[in-house]
């Protein structure tokens, strides 16, 4: 059960971005605004997730874990039910906000939930809830546009609420059973991790490694959510129609798929994952190079090797749980780098498209986001070391005495 609980609330993540960004130009016409709206609207993912994650672990530590996937899912559905019907720029971007709220809690929570209840299985349970967190964020993207011709983009909008609400179901049987109907948990961590209690004196902003995370999340985060907003319009710009534009945003998210599955489970069996990495430069540099040169040429293609390339994503989460010894220390890093990684990533979206904008193409913003890749090139190889955060965040002093590491 809470296998399922952890697949359905991934599934949940994204929905919300990419069963919006192949609408934007219909919804923008309907609703009347323009570029910098939609900017914006792509920058509220990594705003939200940022400010959630700070305030994550602090409901983590008032609820517990259970409950606060509830309430993310409960919060997710009632934004992705609302949006579908507001009349305006400024209700469509509250609503999205209050659903991608309850998105940014899930971030946090679900790598906490891994180690807690298959700390044996780390590589294999990150590597399924990406998986499906792949699928949510693939499939609206397909089928946005398509149940917008046939229903209208209010339902195409609000249709999301109903994997949101069977996520809850899970959680709530679990929580209703009580502390029996919990699966086993780390040896030694039955009270400590509902609350997540980080030890006295620890820091987790005094150690190099958090930092190396903050660059490794927030780079990836930035080119992808770059690439999830401005996609399609990058598509209809090569000439492709507004359907074909929003499938090469979803042939984008499948192609995360088989990095999703594999990337996980080779990185917990590799001293030094950073080798991974090597393979997913040379993807970005490609695709990169196409959609500036060729883009009508082999869009798929172009979007495949982008989709690819994103493998540094489920790297840096598999990594939370890699450099971390406790669930504590695996919620108190999550929090940590989701809150400052997705603010850096606010920058793409709106980045992206003033360049686009200021220079009418796509040379500009191809150079931004090459820029971008050394930063997660360095980070890629500082996170992939091989230590632990408990061991760095107590600082020079060490920990105090009697304090647990």
């Amino acid at each position: 059960m809470v296998l399922a609980g952890i697949a359905l609330a991934a599934f949940n993540l994204r929905t919300a971005i990419t069963s919006l960004t192949p609408l934007l130009e219909l919804v923008g016409g309907e609703l009347g605004f323009g570029s910098l709206a939609a900017g914006v609207l792509g920058m509220l993912p990594t705003a939200a997730f940022a400010v959630l994650g700070i305030a994550t672990p602090a409901l983590v530590h008032r609820l517990g874990l259970e409950r606060t996937v509830v309430l993310a899912m409960g919060l997710a559905a009632a934004g992705l039910l609302v949006r579908g019907w507001m009349d305006g720029t400024v209700g469509l971007m509250v609503a999205s906000t209050v659903a991608l709220v309850g998105m940014g809690i899930g971030n946090v929570v679900l790598p906490p939930l891994v180690k807690r209840y298959f700390f044996d299985r780390v590589g294999t349970v990150s590597s399924m809830y990406i998986t499906s967190m792949q699928v949510g964020t693939l499939l609206p993207a397909f089928v946005a546009v398509p149940l917008a011709q046939a229903l209208g983009w209010r339902v195409s909008l609000a249709a999301w609420v109903i994997p949101a609400l069977l996520a809850a179901l899970p959680w709530l049987w679990l929580l209703r059973a009580g502390r029996d109907g919990l699966a086993r948990v780390a040896p030694g961590d039955v009270e400590a991790l509902p609350r997540a209690t980080l030890p006295p004196g620890a820091r987790i902003r005094r150690a190099p490694l958090a930092w190396s995370m903050v660059a490794l999340l927030g780079t990836t985060s930035l080119v992808t959510y770059a690439l999830f907003t401005w996609i399609p319009r990058w598509m209809t710009d090569a000439g492709l129609g507004p359907a074909a534009a929003g499938a090469m945003l979803g042939v984008y998210s499948a192609a995360g798929l088989a990095t999703s599955l594999a990337v996980p489970v080779l990185a917990v069996r590799m001293r030094q994952p950073f080798l991974l990495v090597l393979p997913m430069l040379a993807l970005y540099a490609g695709g990169f190079a196409g959609l500036l040169w060729a883009p009508a040429a082999a869009p798929i293609a172009w979007s495949v090797m982008l989709g690819l390339a994103g493998g540094s994503f489920p790297l840096a989460l598999t990594l939370i749980n890699m450099r971390t010894r406790t669930p504590a220390g695996s919620a108190g890093l999550s929090g940590f780098i989701h809150a400052l990684g997705y603010l850096l990533a606010c920058a793409g979206p709106l980045l992206v498209g003033w360049l686009r904008d200021l220079t009418g193409g796509w040379e500009w913003p191809v150079a931004f986001l090459a820029g971008c890749l050394v930063v997660l090139a360095w980070a890629a190889w500082s996170a992939c070391r091989p230590r632990y955060l408990e061991d760095e965040w107590y600082g020079r002093q060490g920990p105090p005495r009697g304090a647990p590491v």
